[in-house]
């Protein structure tokens, strides 16, 4: 059963479309798993609906809405350079969505970690999934930035208690733990990070700049 969840303002953001590309991919696959949200998601839109049917039409002069095509117009036309990104990027999202994890590309870190790299998105300096060993843990580190995590499968628990599949982690900067993958099977994450973890003990320190490489 789903016990975390995305809070009211971040799932009416999401209604709303303004949420960054990384975080309503994390949202969005959380709502995959959780029945509550999606009532949530429904009545936020709902209400959406409700308060532009109440709203007065307001007049536009023509010539403004002529302006704004010309302008339109005007901009560089760069989608044949963007293309293949953003098929590879909408590739991994649905192979994630899906569960196919097995077909993405993995890089072990340590004895108990495998990072894969999701690409680059807005919204986050680092998109990817963790893969933690039935056993194994994350060193303990310190957030710089807010960090947002969905658990995929299995479990993990920290410092603050403990997430299972479908629970989503809102962890803010400052923040301190050290996930240690539950008993009974692996744990798979996907992470949002704003700013790269830091270990906060020295002998550890020498993880970072894997935990930042980029698949090829």
């Amino acid at each position: 059963m789903v016990k975390h969840h995305p809070d009211s303002n971040m799932l009416a953001e999401y209604s709303a479309n303004s949420l960054p590309a990384a975080q309503s991919v994390c949202v969005s696959t959380h709502l995959d798993h959780c029945t509550l949200c999606q009532q949530k998601l429904a009545q936020l839109e709902s209400i959406g609906g409700v308060m532009l049917e109440d709203t007065a039409p307001v007049s536009v002069d023509p010539q403004v809405f002529e302006d704004v095509l010309l302008r339109l117009d005007e901009v560089p036309d760069d989608r044949a350079a963007n293309d293949a990104n953003a098929s590879t990027l909408s590739w991994t999202v649905k192979q994630v969505r899906q569960g196919n994890l097995d077909k993405l590309q993995w890089k072990k870190v340590s004895r108990s970690l495998r990072i894969a790299d999701l690409g680059r998105i807005d919204g986050a300096t680092e998109f990817s999934l963790y893969h933690i060993s039935e056993g194994g843990r994350i060193p303990q580190h310190n957030h710089s930035g807010t960090e947002m995590t969905l658990v995929l499968q299995g479990g993990f628990s920290d410092e603050s208690g403990a997430y299972h599949a479908g629970d989503f982690i809102v962890r803010e900067a400052g923040d301190v733990h050290a996930p240690a993958a539950l008993p009974g099977g692996d744990c798979i994450c996907l992470a949002v990070l704003e700013a790269p973890l830091r270990f906060t003990h020295w002998h550890h320190r020498w993880l970072s700049p894997l935990l930042q490489l980029r698949a090829g």
